[in-house]
């Protein structure tokens, strides 16, 4: 149906004539026009136009994405009897609940014509065309590594698990299995949150005319909600920042219940450090193996006015153990570093051997973690809120890790773990806290 008289139909329901309408039409007919999406939809609810692979919705709660997304993979079931589709989520029971089962879910938009069936011990949701879709988990990220599809609807990326890169390793897993037909695509309908998988796409979207993005907030379905609810979330969120990203649908840079955020690292930068340097601290961060994470290697000094300085990130990518102790040993040197904190949870005696192998002459201590990340962390992100810990320059790697921290001991930023973030943690808390920040066991 053409979109102008698809309005003046709409116009004249609204209007009142709803009740006349309809009851001048066969019940097939009815039934046909109620679950006719396209009449109903609202013009950012449809695919967008052009030769798109990858389409995001990106906008508030409430928006009408889950309800977007079905429609959008009903339209394919009926089209394409040889379709094979993956719907993704955080989990499988929030891919059957919220997907499948859920009021807005495929189950629910087909309820108007000849249902699908849903075999939840198969995960597999069949069409009367022939066409099948099956639930995955993005927790499961391999479970994606051998399937093939034409198609893909991910709901809530930003919600899949960002430890140890799950949600980058799963959408990577599933773009690999995007071979069947001619033009796969891939649906991802979230509210966003600045997790790596999001900034990717978002960046990929500024230089690649495959990714389409839609924007929308909370109340651009307002037709469809209370309106005392809409009250309410205006009068308590307003503009605020948990606002602007869950009801606006506005991607921000800073992560919520993040001990760092963007803003305050920018408060805390200068230029280049002029102050004289009473102490210089390096912090280390060993990794398990060579085949495991970064080798945190952050350089702190305490300057003369009391303020400590980040001077320097001399962290690196999956070294040997001779490789990180030697870039340590270096580093020291270079900085005329007065003492090398490590820590030794993972290899206890060997940390300092190794760095002593490395001609690492200047005192070394080892630190033990008997607490979580978030609990080392905290005393230190309170000092950059006092103004007592300036950055001497960017350091963007680290600066992203340290936005990445969680209050609640979780990690929601670049790479399997906070390794820089870290190093940083042990060099500050020595610098600057002494004993009252080192994490012990207490012996009763």
């Amino acid at each position: 149906m053409p979109r102008n008289d698809r309005d003046a139909l709409l116009a004249g329901l609204c209007a009142g004539e709803a009740g006349g309408f309809l009851a001048g039409l066969r019940e097939d007919e009815q039934l046909t026009l109620q679950g006719h999406w396209p009449l109903w939809a609202r013009a950012e609810q449809l695919p967008p136009d052009g030769d798109w692979r990858i389409w995001l919705i990106c906008a508030g709660r409430g928006f009408g994405k889950t309800r977007a997304g079905a429609e959008w993979v009903r339209r394919i079931a009926e089209d394409d009897p040889d379709a094979r589709i993956a719907l993704v989520a955080s989990s499988l029971t929030e891919a059957r609940a919220v997907m499948v089962e859920g009021e807005s879910g495929i189950l629910a938009c087909d309820a108007y014509g000849e249902e699908p069936v849903f075999e939840p011990s198969l995960r597999r949701v069949t069409w009367p065309t022939g066409a099948q879709a099956t639930l995955y988990s993005a927790h499961e990220a391999d479970s994606l590594r051998g399937p093939q599809h034409g198609y893909a609807w991910c709901d809530e990326i930003a919600k899949w698990d960002n430890s140890g890169e799950r949600a980058m390793t799963a959408w990577d897993n599933l773009q690999m299995g995007l071979r069947l037909g001619e033009t796969p695509r891939v649906l991802a309908t979230t509210t966003p949150r600045a997790v790596p998988l999001m900034r990717r796409l978002i960046d990929e979207a500024q230089g690649d005319p495959g990714v389409a993005i839609t924007r929308g907030s909370t109340y651009d379905n307002a037709q469809h909600l209370p309106a005392h609810y809409i009250a309410a979330m205006r009068r308590q969120y307003g503009a605020s920042a948990l606002g602007r990203q869950e009801l606006d649908g506005e991607l921000l840079t800073d992560i919520a219940g993040a001990l760092w955020s963007r803003s305050l690292i920018e408060r805390s930068r200068e230029p280049f450090n002029t102050a004289r340097l009473d102490r210089v601290v390096v912090g280390v961060d060993p990794p398990v193996s060579a085949r495991g994470d970064e080798c945190g290697i952050v350089v702190t000094g305490l300057a003369e006015d009391g303020r400590a300085r980040v001077l320097a990130d001399a962290s690196i990518a999956r070294p040997s153990p001779e490789r990180w102790a030697r870039e340590v040993a270096v580093t020291a040197l270079a900085w005329k570093a007065d003492r090398v904190v490590a820590e030794a949870n993972q290899g206890g005696a060997m940390v300092e051997s190794v760095l002593r192998a490395a001609d690492c002459a200047m005192p070394i201590r080892l630190v033990h973690a008997s607490t979580g990340k978030s609990a080392r962390a905290e005393p230190v992100a309170a000092l950059y809120e006092t103004g007592r810990v300036l950055h001497s320059g960017q350091f963007a790697k680290l600066e992203d890790q340290l936005c990445g921290v969680m209050s609640g001991g979780a990690y929601e930023g670049p790479g399997r773990s906070p390794d820089r973030a870290d190093a940083l943690v042990w060099a500050l808390t020595d610098l600057m806290l002494g004993r009252r920040g080192e994490p012990m066991v207490r012996t009763l």
